[in-house]
Order: C-alpha cells, then sequence, then structure tokens
C-alpha cells in the first residue's frame, strides 16, 4: 500500500456562524483545502449526538448509530428551502474560538423545529424520507422513541423510568410510540437531515479523491438506545443495572488505573446471535467512511471489567473474547457481501 498523508479534524470544530461546526460551506472548503495541498485523507471523530452532562464528547452518546443533529447546516436547509432566511433573525453572536454547546443547543433545536414545521406535511409523500426510514428501521425505531421519553422525562436515566418501559413490554412501547408520535417523527426527520447532508459531503470529498477515516469506539454509554434496546448483550443484572463496567488496570501512568464505567459486552450472548449487533454497527460504519479506525482494538481481545460501584479500576479482572471467532465470522460475512452481494440478498443480521 502507498504512504498517504492527511489531517484529523473534527466536523464542529470548523468554523461557523451558528456557534458549532457544521456541514455546510466551510467543510466543502476544507476539502478543497485537502486537494489543493495534495492530502488523500480527512479523519474525524464519532459522528454521534453528544451530551453537555458528559462533557461533549463524542464517545459519550445516547446512541451507537445516530447523528448529531447540532451539525446540520443550516445554510444548506435555506438552499433546499426547508428554512427561510427570516428564521435566523435574531441569531445569537456566539463565540468565535469554541463552542458554547448549552447555546447552541437550544439555537440550533429551536430553528430546526422550524425546519420540521415547515416540511413535516409533506413527509407522506417524501419517497427518499421513507426509503431512509426503513433501511434505518433496527436503529431510528429504538433511537428516536429513546430520545422522545428522555424528553419526556426530563433527562433521567433509563434505568429510572416506570417499569413497563425500562423492561420494553412491548404493549406499552405500542401505547408510548404513538402518545408520542409526532415528537418521534420530527427526531426522524433531523435524522434524515443530518445524513443527507453527510452523504452529500462524503461524495464530495471522493470526488476529490479524499477518504474519510472514521472512529467506532468499542463501548457505548449505558444511558444510550443501545443498552436500553438491546440489554441482552450486556452483563446487567434483573433490574437492568451494570453488573461489570469497563475501564484499564493500573499501569505506570496511574495507580489506580482508569475508570470508564461504561457497561461491558456479554460475549457469550453475542457469539449466540451470530454478533448480530456489532455487524450492523460495522456494517453501518462502512457505509458512513472509506476507512473505519476500531477505537481500543485491544478491548475485543480481552478487556478489562472491575465490579459496578467500585470507585477505582483495581479490583477488576482480564475478561478474554471469542475474538477469533468474531474476527473470522466478520470477515467472511463482509466478504460475501463485498464479493457475492446483490440488491435484496440477506444476511444474518437482518
Amino acid at each position: 500500500m502507498n504512504r498517504r498523508s492527511g489531517m484529523l479534524l473534527h466536523i464542529t470544530s470548523l468554523p461557523s456562524p451558528h456557534g458549532i461546526g457544521d456541514l455546510g460551506e466551510a467543510a466543502y472548503k476544507f476539502v478543497d483545502f485537502l486537494a489543493e495541498t495534495r492530502q488523500c485523507l480527512w479523519q474525524v471523530l464519532p459522528l454521534n449526538p453528544t451530551r453537555t452532562i458528559y462533557g461533549n464528547s463524542p464517545y459519550s452518546s445516547y446512541s451507537a448509530f445516530a447523528g448529531n443533529h447540532l451539525m446540520i447546516s443550516l445554510d444548506h436547509l435555506i438552499q433546499e428551502e426547508i428554512l427561510l432566511k427570516s428564521d435566523l433573525e435574531g441569531e445569537i453572536t456566539f463565540p468565535r474560538d469554541r463552542v458554547d454547546y448549552k447555546t447552541v443547543t437550544e439555537y440550533k433545536e429551536k430553528v430546526l423545529r422550524l425546519a420540521y414545521k415547515h416540511i413535516h406535511h409533506k413527509l407522506e409523500k417524501d419517497f427518499e424520507f421513507e426509503k431512509f426510514c426503513r433501511e434505518n428501521k433496527y436503529w431510528i425505531d429504538d433511537y428516536t422513541l429513546f430520545i422522545t421519553l428522555k424528553e419526556h422525562f426530563h433527562g433521567v436515566a433509563w434505568s429510572d423510568w416506570p417499569d413497563d418501559l425500562r423492561y420494553r413490554k412491548e404493549e406499552v412501547i405500542r401505547e408510548w410510540k404513538e402518545k408520542l408520535k409526532d415528537r418521534i417523527l420530527m427526531e426522524k426527520v433531523f435524522q434524515f437531515l443530518f445524513f443527507k447532508q453527510w452523504f452529500s459531503l462524503k461524495k464530495y470529498c471522493n470526488s476529490k479523491n479524499i477518504q474519510i477515516i472514521g472512529d467506532i469506539p468499542i463501548y457505548v454509554t449505558y444511558d444510550s438506545a443501545d443498552v436500553w434496546a438491546n440489554p441482552e448483550i450486556f452483563k446487567l443484572d434483573d433490574t437492568k443495572k451494570p453488573m461489570f463496567v469497563a475501564g484499564v488496570p493500573p499501569d505506570y501512568f496511574s495507580a489506580t488505573g482508569q475508570l470508564w464505567g461504561n457497561p461491558v459486552y456479554n460475549w457469550d450472548v453475542l457469539k449466540e446471535t451470530g454478533y448480530s449487533w456489532w455487524l450492523r454497527r460495522i456494517e453501518f460504519n462502512l457505509k458512513l467512511f472509506d476507512i473505519v479506525r476500531l477505537d481500543h482494538f485491544r478491548g475485543f481481545v480481552s478487556y478489562w471489567e472491575v465490579p459496578a460501584g467500585e470507585k477505582t479500576a483495581v479490583n477488576g479482572r482480564w475478561v478474554n473474547t471469542p475474538v477469533k471467532d468474531f474476527l473470522i465470522y466478520c470477515i467472511d460475512i463482509f466478504r460475501a457481501s463485498h464479493y457475492c452481494g446483490r440488491p435484496g440478498k440477506k444476511y444474518p443480521w437482518k
């Protein structure tokens, strides 16, 4: 393989008049800059939604699949006549050297609600939107319900929701989907707009012979749609609380190790399901990016698990994973899909 060079720059670090870097004009200008300087790689951090409570880190998210709606370009929505210029009147003056996430979140969500208001009556006849929802049904239904319920319960963690919701009783889930259907639809629209803009930017990158490197964190956040919707693939107790959490042991840099707090995977269950959740996640990211980096790859071989409730990572232990089986399975599946795949072909995770 030839040696190549590029740059690491997350989307939120791009200049923008709207308080946070987005998928608008500055992103395209950055691609032009990469092309002019003969770079061929652009590396970004995870694109998932961030939360102020966790320092707005893209490695702590409500979803391992959803896109960060704060990155939606408002200017591009105006160009598409989804927003009006008047919708941005009275815009706040944002800091130029940093992102004020609290203010940006309040502002952009207010404006995006206006965008939804302008187009929601057209959605029933929007084939592109319907296709997006259908193809992403395996994650978007759970995510949009989750994020809507989070708002309804004023940010309370899902483990403290009423038991019927915490344990996802089917009839109760159906009732809440009906009760909150308009708000859920709005969240689906936000996701549709984000990914439409993202794939447009990716297409432009590729047209300039630039490949995008994405990042997949190995662990997910406990208070997320991923854990709420798939509790069986994590080591949780009967009340759906973590029995063990992730971290790293004491080393030269820290006498007490690092206690990350993420729930750890139940690899026995993952193996029984043909690693379907991980295969979906990898497949999804291979659509988003040209090259994928697996963050903390060492954790796919063996991981340090700490009993929940510990204050440090000292009292943990190493646990082996079925790494060879997992990787061979991944290679076989994706090789088959690459060389033998055809529209409509069914794979184990679909």
